[in-house]
């Protein structure tokens, strides 16, 4: 389509139901990863990127129930570490599995993300940033593994403003131990939604919004019932 063609001067009236943000959704469905117990997320839009996202934690043992843009997810049985090519390649977002992945199980093995149609948008500031809290990072063979035995708090300045880098390493910082300080960081309406969708498990996370986010580690995430 190269244009839209608007003709005016008639009067609009009704009501429409709006749906729930599709780039609040994505990082907040890879943070329930971090948490073994039962979570509801409601309003979810009904676009292909949140039937990715799901295929993608069910291959990773996620247990989802999904109808009428409720979802139901039961990660107590979820041991998998690895997001494979063929999900990944399809959607910018399945690098966010990633932080979630390595701060449960100190491993995580993340393909390359694709499906960008705005241009080449390197993962450099996830990586290096999760190699400040401690990880070991290798590139092999289209893969990212990530290795730590335990995230430790530190202080990150991020060199650029990245929604997905902030995203990724505030999911990686609650479990961490210590306090972590994210600078620089993005300040877009997802990332205050996925601060408030951690801290209804349990997390502390101050800041959202803002260009600096204090993260206080905790040792575990409970389960939460919550609205996009």
């Amino acid at each position: 389509m190269q244009k839209l063609e608007v003709f005016g001067a008639n009067k609009l009236k009704g009501q429409i139901k709006i749906s729930g943000s599709k780039n609040s959704s994505l990082p907040i469905l890879a943070a329930t990863l971090l948490s073994k117990k039962k979570i509801i997320i409601k309003n979810l839009p009904r676009v292909k990127d949140i039937y990715t996202m799901i295929s993608l934690l069910q291959s990773l043992g996620s247990s989802i129930k999904y109808s009428d843009k409720t979802v139901q997810i039961d990660n107590s049985n979820q041991i998998k570490k690895i997001a494979t090519y063929n999900l990944v390649k399809t959607m910018r977002a399945g690098i966010l599995v990633l932080g979630p992945l390595l701060a449960k199980f100190g491993y995580a093995k993340v393909s390359f993300p694709g499906g960008c149609a705005i241009g080449t948008r390197p993962v450099d500031f996830h990586l290096d940033a999760l190699a400040k809290l401690g990880a070991k990072i290798e590139l092999k063979n289209g893969y990212i593994e990530a290795t730590a035995k335990k995230l430790i708090g530190c202080d990150i300045s991020f060199p650029g403003v990245s929604v997905t880098g902030t995203e990724n390493i505030m999911m990686a910082a609650v479990l961490a131990r210590g306090q972590t300080v994210l600078r620089n960081v993005a300040k877009e309406p997802e990332v205050e939604d996925l601060a408030n969708f951690l801290n209804s498990m349990g997390a502390k996370i101050k800041g959202a919004g803002s260009d600096e986010i204090v993260i206080d580690g905790v040792d575990n995430l409970n389960g939460t019932k919550f609205s996009i």
